[in-house]
């Protein structure tokens, strides 16, 4: 399992990884692959005020969409930015809740508010916390 840091600036590294990894389909019990693709500004392909981060998942393409608003509230909460990486972590984390909690309904895109997205950043931090005091 590779160890990538999830932003130098919130100082954390951790060996969880959601750019490419497996989630159980809670219906299904299929286990799904599932590989960070590509990371879009919605403003230029959709006139969304989000970043647009793409998954496949097995063979479907999923979007996660994350509001822009959300790095602005961050930023205000703790002085810190949401880099890309961290970008594509936070949907990453957010799809594997999403297939193994059974949200997951075979949409194509998958829109969260600021706050979940802040929910899901913060349990991606607390992961890496004790990911680092555990390794």
């Amino acid at each position: 399992m590779r160890v990538i840091a999830l932003t130098h600036s919130l100082g954390y590294s951790s060996k969880v990884m959601y750019d490419d990894f497996y989630a159980t389909d809670k219906w299904s019990s299929n286990q799904l692959h599932c590989q960070y693709q590509a990371l879009i500004v919605a403003i230029s392909t959709r006139h969304a005020d989000a970043v647009d981060i793409k998954f496949m998942v097995g063979d479907r393409p999923v979007w996660i969409a994350l509001p822009h608003p959300a790095w602005v509230e961050f930023n205000r909460q703790t002085g810190k930015v949401i880099s890309d990486p961290m970008a594509v972590q936070i949907a990453g984390h957010y799809l594997k809740w999403a297939i193994e909690s059974g949200e997951d309904s075979g949409r194509e895109m998958y829109t969260l508010t600021v706050q979940e997205t802040l929910d899901h950043l913060n349990e991606l931090l607390e992961e890496a916390k004790s990911t680092a005091v555990a390794g």
